[in-house]
């Protein structure tokens, strides 16, 4: 009974859980997978202790049998010669081992089987197990990590509490060198392999993965990454273990004649040289930007361009919007962050009740965030934009309404033309690359379906603290925010005059440790005529 029950709460939780849509994406989304797993395990519990009492009865009735064929063996026809003894033993065999052969045919196993086949449709799938490896890789380079570091679970602002459960094994590291390799990402596939060979080495077991195939993998690697030597190395280690091994005895032959051949063209010098230009390319991505570099190192805290100087004239300070009448008593704390462009974060401007309001209206909604594609003006998915949003209007709650014009009054802008209040959760790793707010000049259509013309300003609110990671960057300015729960930082995307004001390419770095939600207030152009008036030169 007990099973049934759990069978059924597992069937009404998966009734709140949408069809596969991206998990990796969103850790907030990945939160329901957690309880799904967690009561599949109790289902499984219930299985097991169902079939532990099976086995009892079982092993009661087998000894119970084993004594009264033990006393009648002895001396069989003084035993049989009891009618008693008699009666029960064509009894026993009539109908008592026929009830055993029922209990012994009995599948309990039944109904977890099932309840897990109908579950199974709501599992994450290949693509989000690639799309979470691809996360641990992109943190890996953009914070710098080492792969032993990833595999201990001891990530930068991490706990030994959340570390206890958090570490890799040896299977762990291989699947995630076998992801980089199906990626054509053989720098990955190496560290990866190398990581699960290092952690076999010291004497982790695996009842699934052996150091052949790890080495397999890395000699391969190595080699595409230029490094004959190595590759030889890895190959020979390889037929120690297994001198069968049919690929290994072939690419032996070639590495050597390779190697050989090699060493007959390049001199010494040129060796030197070249391994240093391998060293320098490797990690290099495919999908490289002009400022990943800046990018990657205003993530990790460093080139923030900030002098001494500059950081004396910003200041923290109470702020009224003029004497705005909500403001008089109580003004709001508004600090600099930035003087050119000037960036500016409000603290305490939501209660943690309102956001939580707000996650809980979004959380059903959400959906893989889309990027403007300006070849088609369509809306696509991306790979460096990886997390969820949801819209949500202002006639939806009263607490969204409530945002809006508390939007309006600080920043003394009509948001009745901005878009809705995007609101955004990262997931694995979770980013968004370097972009900007506003539509360029070869993006002309870019919101002309709205009809309010370009985004004239930005209103961030960071609705979650982030253990580490997250930070908000601008990659021209070299400047950093970082995300502090109840603050929120606005910015003008454009000059007065009306043109896009570059410096304002901005990114979200890759969420370290942590859950990151934001919400996006995107203010228009129309409605703000008498309210930022425009300038006579385009800087202006």
């Amino acid at each position: 009974m007990k099973l049934c029950h759990c069978c059924t709460s597992l069937l009404l939780l998966f009734t709140c859980i949408s069809a596969h849509s991206d998990f990796f994406t969103s850790i907030g989304h990945m939160t329901d997978l957690l309880f799904m797993e967690k009561d599949l395990v109790s289902s499984l519990k219930d299985y097991i202790r169902a079939e532990e009492d099976r086995l009892q009865r079982l092993k009661r009735w087998a000894d119970k049998l084993d004594v009264l064929s033990t006393a009648g063996s002895q001396d069989p026809e003084g035993f049989l010669g009891h009618p008693v003894n008699a009666f029960k033993l064509i009894k026993r065999l009539n109908t008592e081992w026929t009830e055993l052969e029922s209990l012994v045919l009995t599948d309990l196993s039944d109904a977890f089987v099932s309840n897990l086949t109908i579950q199974r449709q709501h599992f994450p799938n290949d693509n989000d197990q690639t799309g979470a490896a691809k996360a641990l890789m992109r943190l890996q380079d953009t914070y710098k990590l080492d792969t032993e570091i990833i595999s201990s679970g001891q990530l930068p602002g991490s706990s030994s509490v959340t570390t206890v459960s958090s570490g890799l094994t040896v299977e762990d590291c291989y699947d995630l060198g076998k992801v980089a390799y199906s990626e054509v990402d053989y720098y990955h596939t190496e560290l990866w392999m190398a990581q699960a060979l290092k952690q076999l080495d010291q004497g982790e077991e695996s009842s699934t993965v052996d150091a052949a195939a790890i080495l397999d993998y890395l000699s391969y690697s190595v080699y595409q990454q230029g490094e004959l030597e190595r590759a030889l190395d890895f190959t020979k280690r390889l037929l120690e273990l297994d001198p069968s091994h049919q690929r290994a005895n072939g690419n032996l032959k070639y590495f050597e004649y390779q190697l050989s051949k090699q060493n007959k063209l390049v001199g010494q010098d040129d060796e030197e040289e070249r391994q240093r230009t391998r060293r320098e390319s490797r990690g290099g991505r495919d999908d490289y930007l002009p400022e990943r570099k800046q990018y990657e190192k205003l993530c990790r805290g460093e080139g923030i361009r900030m002098t001494p100087r500059r950081q004396s004239r910003l200041f923290c300070r109470y702020y009224d919007n003029a004497r705005h009448p909500r403001f008089v008593i109580g003004p709001l704390k508004q600090e600099d962050e930035w003087d050119s462009p000037h960036i500016v974060r409000y603290h305490d401007i939501v209660s943690d009740r309102d956001m939580e309001k707000v996650k809980e209206l979004a959380k059903p909604r959400l959906r893989r965030a889309t990027v403007h594609d300006p070849q088609t003006g369509k809306l696509i998915t991306a790979h460096y934009r990886v997390s969820k949003s949801a819209w949500l209007g202002a006639y939806e709650h009263p607490v969204v309404d409530k945002i809006n014009r508390r939007i309006e009054d600080i920043t003394g802008l009509d948001v009745s033309t901005a878009e809705e209040l995007q609101v955004a959760n990262y997931g694995v790793g979770g980013q968004y690359e370097p972009h900007f707010d506003f539509g360029r000049k070869d993006e002309p259509d870019a919101f002309e379906e709205l009809g309010t013309g370009n985004r004239i300003a930005t209103w961030l609110l960071y609705m979650s603290d982030v253990q580490a990671g997250g930070a908000t960057v601008f990659t021209d300015i070299g400047a950093a925010v970082k995300p502090k729960k109840g603050s929120a930082v606005f910015w003008f995307n454009l000059y007065p005059s009306g043109e896009g004001d570059y410096r304002t390419r901005h990114a979200a770095c890759p969420v370290l440790l942590g859950n990151k939600w934001v919400s996006n207030k995107w203010i228009h152009e129309r409605g703000q005529e008498f309210r930022r008036r425009c300038g006579l030169h385009w800087t202006d």
